[in-house]
């Protein structure tokens, strides 16, 4: 009898405090008939990553939810996403000695960076216009080796641009779909 009452109070308070289950790759809290994501812009000097970082976004989406992506026109909700900042700092250094006309110099090579992105992420409801969220400053970071081959180095960022962009790619979704 005591068991029975215990889980009668448990599932009024699980019923209580609003919490519900919902099916996979459903929203919660709100309802999506359709979402685009465009291309997100870029304010960033660096350009050619606003298309690798929108691919990723759609394929969380596209892999995790059964709600359609379409275009922008028939969407009801939008996923609109600014690059704000792309930013390289140097990581860690290393010495080299170069001798020019018999003088040598040491220089500091850097050995890695630290690749940070800062985005404006908004979902808009297209048909009133009204934003359901923004998030002005969602920002990440990864790390890549520097390398003295130009093409090693770059293959190097565009893992971290990855490892960036997947990262945030499930905040956004998680923004989207997990509301209550």
């Amino acid at each position: 009898m005591r068991l029975r009452g215990a889980l009668f109070f448990i599932s009024l308070w699980i019923v209580g405090c609003g919490y519900h289950f919902a099916a996979d790759g459903e929203p919660v809290g709100i309802q999506i008939e359709s979402l685009a994501i465009p291309l997100f812009s870029s304010t960033s000097s660096e350009i050619g990553f606003e298309a690798d970082f929108t691919k990723v976004i759609r394929r969380e989406f596209i892999g995790s939810t059964r709600v359609p992506l379409v275009s922008e026109e028939n969407a009801q909700m939008v996923l609109i996403g600014k690059i704000q900042d792309i930013r390289a700092d140097p990581l860690s250094y290393r010495s080299q000695d170069f001798t020019v006309g018999g003088a040598t110099t040491t220089y500091q090579v850097t050995g890695s960076r630290r690749l940070r992105i800062r985005l404006d992420v908004t979902l808009l409801d297209r048909r009133s216009g009204k934003v359901i969220w923004r998030e002005a400053a969602m920002e990440d970071q990864a790390s890549y080796v520097v390398s003295g081959d130009p093409l090693e180095t770059r293959y190097s960022q565009q893992k971290a641009l990855e490892t960036i962009a997947g990262s945030m790619a499930k905040r956004i979704y998680a923004r989207v779909m997990e509301r209550f």
